[in-house]
């Protein structure tokens, strides 16, 4: 798990060392074991370390083949890489390293762009061929990795963080209505390639970006998940559906043990960590290191889950690490987590995150998280009115939407309003193929959109800003294609998941499965009362805010005024949502402020 950039020109100049050293600089809490750089000719390659397979020098970056003309930088974990590794070596290839950043050189060398079809893992990467200067920039199928990039005249720039492009300089931090628009409706999704910067793009997941010297280029989208099912799905019956999910997540879970240094797995005490604990014990790992973290009570709404996570690691005998958090804390600590933030991410489970990032790099560098289990197997609570709906855009936006489009008028000043850029997006989405049902439609959206451009970026971020590696065994590719296959009738009933929950009954303890759904609570954000409040206020009436003019000053202070009575269908602060816009903005532009 590292950090890259780089910059490319397509005119007489030649690159700007200076820019990739301040992208690089940025950078460092991703990669803080080692950095460096290469310049060729009209391209210019910049890394930061964090060394996980291979610790030696042999895998540092930017990796130079010279036999095979192959510049890379890479970040991620490519989980298949030894069979492929012995693919490559009966083909004739030599290998002067033992990890996985040279095979996915050898692997394109041998395969072309389409080399990414066959890897098992995350990843975001750039390739320049040094005898044509072409570049290949690609992303993981479900974009567990970044990879942001910017361009202007001759000029492209890349980097796995978007302040890092910042940082870089010389940039527009004009803000992109449509990104502003899923921002304040689509609960702060922003699909790919937009951000809220109309100078900064991110390439979709599951894409390949080619370059060439000239500047023209070609995106190739080279994976989906289908939620079309044969004959032979729909008839299988529910006992075989069951075998076949543990079966799968058995493999996903063992393939991300590939490390040089000890895994250990984030339990929140939920479901889907706790299956991951259970799985790697079956298979007979033993003193698994687990970590949870809770926070205060507010309004008699719980701030941990630590009763469920001491049953696993109880059950299980991990060694097991409990962090508590207390406003007085997470408070100060809230500026550092949001400048970490590659794009604004509104979840109040962001701190929490970042806090239990913090400490769990103490122990281990790599850690398995429970993340996206909800959207692939049906566990939120908008999928069932989904089942039999003969309005899916409707009811995907009764559910899941922040707020509809009149009251956006009410939120922005009137000239960010025009379109209803939300709604248009997840109506073209339901309209695509490979989806036949209302509920197929919707767990496809959130598979490829909003579990990408929401929890995922947040555990990247969050994980990142420490050093530290997650990764995420439900969103295998393997994974996520098989759950697509399973009828929706296996998955939505008991509130969600089902299927999933009678497969982890051979695994873990009943009183996890059957306990209320929770998730990563942290009230404070929620109700926002005392300090979190006044910190709020201070935000949205200082001269940042005022001269940015984002928001309507009535409907900012109706929110102030009472904010707890202000909350999302997803039981959201939309006081929040507001206030972290703004502080996010004023944190990475700090010459606006």
């Amino acid at each position: 798990m590292c950090g890259i950039c780089g910059e490319l020109r397509f005119d007489s100049e030649r690159p700007d060392l200076r820019a990739v050293d301040a992208m690089c600089e940025r950078m460092q809490p991703r990669g803080p074991d080692s950095h460096g750089a290469v310049a060729y000719d009209h391209v210019a390659f910049g890394h930061r370390r964090l060394s996980i397979i291979d610790l030696s020098s042999e895998s540092r970056q930017p990796m130079v083949d010279s036999e095979l003309g192959l510049v890379i930088v890479y970040n991620g974990a490519i989980y298949n890489y030894p069979e492929l590794r012995k693919e490559l070596e009966q083909k004739g290839y030599r290998f002067f390293s033992h990890g996985d950043t040279e095979v996915l050189l050898k692997a394109y060398h041998a395969w072309g762009e389409r080399f990414v079809e066959r890897l098992n893992g995350m990843f975001a990467f750039a390739i320049v061929e040094r005898s044509s200067g072409k570049v290949v920039l690609g992303r993981d199928r479900l974009g567990i990795k970044p990879l942001y990039y910017s361009e202007s005249g001759g000029r492209f720039r890349f980097a796995s963080s978007l302040p890092a492009i910042l940082d870089a300089g010389d940039i527009s931090t004009e803000i992109d209505p449509v990104a502003l628009h899923h921002y304040m409706t689509f609960h702060a999704v922003v699909p790919a390639p937009h951000t809220l910067f109309k100078s900064v793009r991110k390439l979709p997941p599951a894409h390949v970006m080619v370059i060439q010297r000239d500047g023209s280029r070609e995106l190739t989208r080279y994976w989906s998940a289908s939620h079309d099912r044969t004959e032979a799905d729909e008839k299988t019956d529910f006992e075989s559906w069951k075998q076949q999910t543990l079966d799968v997540m058995r493999r996903s879970v063992e393939r991300r043990l590939t490390a040089d240094v000890p895994v250990g797995v984030l339990l929140s005490g939920g479901l889907d960590s706790s299956l991951v604990v259970g799985l790697l014990a079956e298979a007979g790992h033993q003193h698994i290191e687990t970590f949870s973290i809770g926070f205060e009570t507010v309004r008699d709404e719980a701030g941990d889950e630590f009763q469920y996570s001491d049953i696993i690691a109880k059950h299980f005998g991990t060694s097991h690490h409990k962090i508590f958090v207390d406003s007085s804390r997470a408070l100060p600590e809230l500026p550092r987590c949001i400048r970490s933030m590659n794009e604004p991410m509104v979840s109040h489970d962001n701190i929490g995150f970042y806090l239990l990032s913090e400490e769990v790099k103490k122990h281990v560098k790599v850690v398995q998280s429970g993340q996206g289990a909800d959207e692939i197997f049906a566990g939120y609570h908008w999928y069932p009115p989904m089942m039999n709906t003969k309005d899916p855009l409707t009811t995907y936006r009764l559910h899941f939407f922040d707020r509809n489009h009149t009251e956006m008028k009410e939120v922005l000043q009137p000239e960010w309003v025009s379109e209803d850029f939300s709604t248009q997006f997840v109506q073209h989405h339901f309209d695509q193929p490979g989806a036949p049902t209302a509920i197929d439609k919707a767990l496809r959206l959130d598979a490829n959109i909003m579990l990408v451009d929401d929890p995922v970026k947040r555990v990247d971020s969050m994980t990142m800003a420490w050093g530290l590696e997650a990764r995420v065994p439900f969103l295998d590719h393997e994974v996520v294609e098989f759950a697509a296959r399973v009828p929706a009738k296996w998955k939505v009933p008991e509130e969600g998941k089902y299927v999933l929950k009678e497969a982890a009954r051979a695994v873990i303890p009943a009183a996890v499965i059957d306990r209320p759904k929770g998730y990563f609570p942290v009230p404070a954000l929620k109700y926002l009362r005392g300090p979190f409040l006044d910190l709020v206020k201070q935000t949205l009436h200082n001269t940042a805010a005022k001269q940015r003019g984002l928001f309507n000053p009535s409907y900012v202070e109706r929110l102030i005024g009472n904010p707890e009575e202000h909350i999302t269908p997803l039981r959201g602060s939309k006081l929040w949502q507001i206030a972290l816009l703004e502080m996010w903005l004023q944190a990475q532009v700090p010459e606006a402020a």
